[in-house]
């Protein structure tokens, strides 16, 4: 075939589909206020909401619409709008890239831009564009935990029994969640068989990893005599200790010890020494004590 026919036939064939390429962001909640938060909602709490604020520019095009983030949205949806023209944004989900924030960011773009009361299409890789940092006007979370997933339903939605079905079977899975006071994104829960605390904590691995280290040498990692270190797993660029409590213990007791912690913790973070042997072993323990979130 001449040169010129196989120009002739390339011009004549449809445009090749531009391939959108993954990214990961280790830390994809970096710069927001409440980083700890974002992910302990992430990956820790079945069931909460927080109302978000719009940035500026989203209000001046959409109007100040209101939005609330979820846990998780039915069928882990990514978004949903309501017919009053509220908007849910699902931290949990099925479909998503390497870079949390910007599939957020995206699913928030794409329900505005959906009719109110309508299924969000949501692209599963959105490519690059703005992420949460871009969209939203920041600040502390106003967290809401719930024993159940009512709060997903608008008045005329209740009484679908489809809805009321997924409902109560989202319901079921739900176990027992208290957000703690005495430290940020600390939460205690009850799984079947067991109680624990988890603390996703606010400085870099290296710090943090440190300040367990001293503690552990010391001898002052447990919460208290009938709790036990049960270790620590990585969520989004931060440590997660894990402790595991008597399960029969109510969440309210857990304030005093967990305060005592974050005091020690913070000491230990402050503390400018480098490690000596026996938090440097401890160090080495505690990398061969991470856990898998399950």
């Amino acid at each position: 075939m001449s040169k010129r026919r196989k120009n002739q036939r390339a011009a004549e064939l449809p445009p090749k589909r531009e391939k959108v390429r993954d990214i990961y962001v280790p830390r994809p909640f970096e710069g927001l206020v409440d980083e700890p938060e974002w992910i302990a909602l992430r990956e820790l709490v079945p069931a909460a909401s927080a109302p978000l604020r719009l940035a500026p520019a989203l209000v001046e095009e959409f109007g100040d619409r209101e939005v609330t983030l979820a846990t998780v949205l039915p069928m882990a949806a990514p978004a949903m709008t309501r017919p009053d023209g509220g908007v849910l944004i699902g931290l949990q989900r099925h479909l998503q890239s390497g870079d949390v924030s910007r599939d957020l960011a995206e699913a928030l773009l794409c329900a505005l831009r959906t009719e109110p009361g309508r299924q969000v299409p949501v692209p599963p890789l959105p490519g690059p564009g703005p992420r949460l940092q871009d969209v939203l006007a920041d600040g502390p979370l106003e967290i809401t935990l719930h024993d159940d997933f009512e709060f997903w339903l608008a008045p005329e939605a209740a009484e679908d029994p489809t809805v009321r079905a997924s409902l109560e079977r989202a319901n079921a899975a739900i176990y027992p969640t208290r957000r703690l006071t005495a430290a940020r994104a600390a939460y205690w829960c009850r799984v079947p068989e067991k109680a624990h605390v988890r603390w996703v904590l606010p400085e870099g691995e290296d710090a943090a990893l440190d300040a367990l280290a001293r503690l552990s040498a010391a001898g002052t990692l447990p919460l208290g005599g009938s709790t036990k270190f049960a270790g620590m797993f990585r969520a989004h660029g931060r440590l997660v200790p894990v402790w595991d409590l008597p399960e029969g213990t109510p969440a309210g007791e857990w304030e005093d010890p967990v305060a005592d912690f974050a005091k020690r913790y913070a000491d230990a973070v402050a503390d400018p020494a480098p490690l000596d042997a026996a938090a440097r072993r401890a160090r080495q323990g505690l990398l061969g004590r991470q856990l898998t979130l399950r």
